[in-house]
């Protein structure tokens, strides 16, 4: 894995401290004698990618569990945690909450790393001999990170200088910022790596700036409104575009659907590094060196160590809601060994999901198939506490309950598949763009722009669908069932936890012309319909207001 340099090399990237200059300094090398070859290279620009790692944590909590995809309740006194998990779900949090504060620092880090290393290279008494090649990646690196503040915040400040007092800078709005990153992506695209190995894995190469311009295009209306929930009334939609952008990735033939689902986001998914794979841009992690992936820990509840290779208990939190699943294609075929019974899902996706009764039977991979009974009652598992059995049930009724029962309510989700021997910091690399989400993209932009799909989009469609029912093409769609609403579904069965379902919601209400119909909808448990779009933008949090008072509130708050 590249990323496996940051361990030992992060520190000897020349921030030199040292004074006495006859001294002999074995762990730092100055800059000026770094930066020269292809190893300290990435060495160099390896902080910058650092603050990706913390975007599970962070950034996907909060943008998952304010969609309608995951919600986390709290289970007697088990993550209340001041409320802050209940109001992602509830559209009630104020500027106050931590995980706001969290998200934007760990954003901001990153674009903070991004300008530092800039800084450092451009510089150098001696320039690498790839300086521009380093500018493009970086830049483009940065601009991913801008998307995310535009996307969660909307106004932000835009700094591009490490040499900027952070306490003068103010926030502009984000379509001055859109207009910023389309152009600086544009401009640095052709300097950015085109090949497709193991020296670009985790980096920012030419198709993940092709995947970014076409998510950009794709919101253009949201991201340019003039105020949340509007369109916008100059620029207009820029489906072609975003339509140009995907083919650009698609065209390069770099890129193939994975055979088998779950291999893309298996533990063991570092070694899809080659081209001919899924994956565009991922950020790496390492059970031994890169830390912060932790959603095994996250959603499985405390006793499923018994039935997935864990070594320690988990957490009992992310959970998705039966009106999620219902987006689910469920049926399956059944298979008996002995006295235990399978369940294959036709629909490789909806294997995701644990559901019902968990029995003291490991688990094999792919989850597409696994146990739903067993003749043996000394194999069931009991949630310990209350000494009844755990018995995964779809529906979360309330948004907190203390009972024995509640602990097992919401489904649990294994897309990422538990890494054996580990407790969390697992080592499944995490997806940020993948093609499947390209070709679905490509559709809703055509079907957008032309009021229905062409072929060569229907046929991106059903491969996805293809792929998903293991190759069987009876589960395909005519041009007349790819509607907005049958996209948006196939969105939410293919792309589940991956951070992209908020984008999509709001997107669909922006384009719908409402803030209540998809992101602000009511939904069980206990959401009542926002009553305006203010909720679409977090909230810029009071510990940055009260850091730099320069910085203006998004309206609502």
């Amino acid at each position: 894995m590249v990323f496996t340099i940051l361990a030992g090399i992060i520190t000897s990237i020349g921030i030199s401290s040292c004074t006495k200059l006859d001294s002999k300094v074995y762990s730092v090398v100055p800059n000026s004698e770094f930066w020269q070859t292809p190893a300290e290279i990435a060495a160099g620009i390896a902080p910058a990618y650092a603050a990706l790692s913390n975007i599970p944590e962070g950034d996907l909590e909060l943008v998952a569990a304010s969609s309608d995809e995951m919600v986390i309740p709290i289970r007697g006194a088990d993550w209340l945690d001041g409320n802050q998990h209940t109001q992602e779900w509830l559209h009630n949090w104020t500027p106050d909450n931590p995980s706001m504060n969290g998200m934007w620092n760990d954003i901001f880090g990153g674009i903070g790393k991004a300008n530092f290393t800039l800084s450092i290279v451009n510089a150098l008494p001696t320039p690498p001999p790839n300086l521009a090649a380093i500018n493009a990646e970086l830049k483009s690196l940065r601009d991913f990170f801008y998307f995310l503040a535009v996307d969660r915040f909307g106004n932000v400040p835009y700094v591009t200088s490490f040499n900027v007092d952070p306490s003068t800078v103010k926030t502009i709005s984000g379509a001055q910022i859109y207009d910023s990153l389309i152009a600086e992506l544009n401009a640095n695209i052709e300097l950015l790596p085109a090949n497709v190995d193991a020296t670009t894995y985790g980096h920012f190469t030419k198709w993940a700036a092709f995947a970014l311009l076409a998510k950009l295009y794709l919101n253009q209306e949201v991201y340019t409104a003039t105020k949340t929930g509007d369109k916008t009334t100059s620029a207009g939609p820029a489906w072609q575009k975003c339509m140009d952008m995907c083919d650009s990735i698609i065209a390069s033939s770099q890129y193939n659907l994975q055979p088998n689902y779950f291999d893309i986001f298996a533990p063991n998914n570092s070694n899809l590094t080659g081209s001919g794979n899924e994956s565009i841009f991922v950020v790496p992690f390492d059970k031994a060196n890169i830390g912060g992936n932790n959603w095994e820990m996250a959603t499985l509840h405390y006793q499923n160590n018994l039935n997935l290779p864990l070594s320690g208990s988990p957490w009992n939190g992310f959970c998705s809601t039966a009106d999620y699943y219902s987006n689910f294609d469920t049926s399956s075929v059944y298979s008996t060994k002995g006295t235990t019974v399978y369940r294959t899902f036709l629909d490789q996706r909806a294997g995701q999901y644990l559901i019902g009764q968990q029995y003291q039977i490991q688990f094999t991979y792919p989850p597409s198939t696994n146990v739903v009974y067993s003749a043996d009652p000394s194999l069931k598992i009991n949630d310990l506490q209350f000494g009844i059995p755990l018995i995964f049930n779809p529906v979360v009724s309330a948004i907190s309950d203390p009972s024995g029962p509640f602990r097992a309510a919401g489904l649990r989700n294994i897309k990422y598949y538990p890494d054996a021997g580990t407790s969390g910091n697992q080592s499944n690399d995490m997806v940020i763009f993948r093609l499947a989400d390209i070709y679905l993209m490509r559709a809703e932009a055509d079907l957008r722009a032309n009021a229905t799909v062409s072929g060569t989009s229907l046929g991106y469609v059903n491969a996805v669908r293809t792929r998903a029912y293991s190759g069987d093409a009876s589960h395909n769609w005519t041009a007349p069932q790819v509607t907005l609403t049958s996209l948006l579904a196939e969105r939410a069965r293919e792309l589940a936890w991956e951070g992209w379902r908020r984008n999509d919601l709001i997107r669909f209400d922006v384009e719908n012309g409402t803030h209540d119909q998809y992101f602000g909808a009511a939904r069980n448990p206990a959401k009542t319909a926002d009553a305006d779009a203010h909720w679409q933008l977090f909230p810029i949090p009071s510990q940055q207001i009260t850091a730099n008072p320069n910085l203006s509130q998004n309206p609502g708050y």
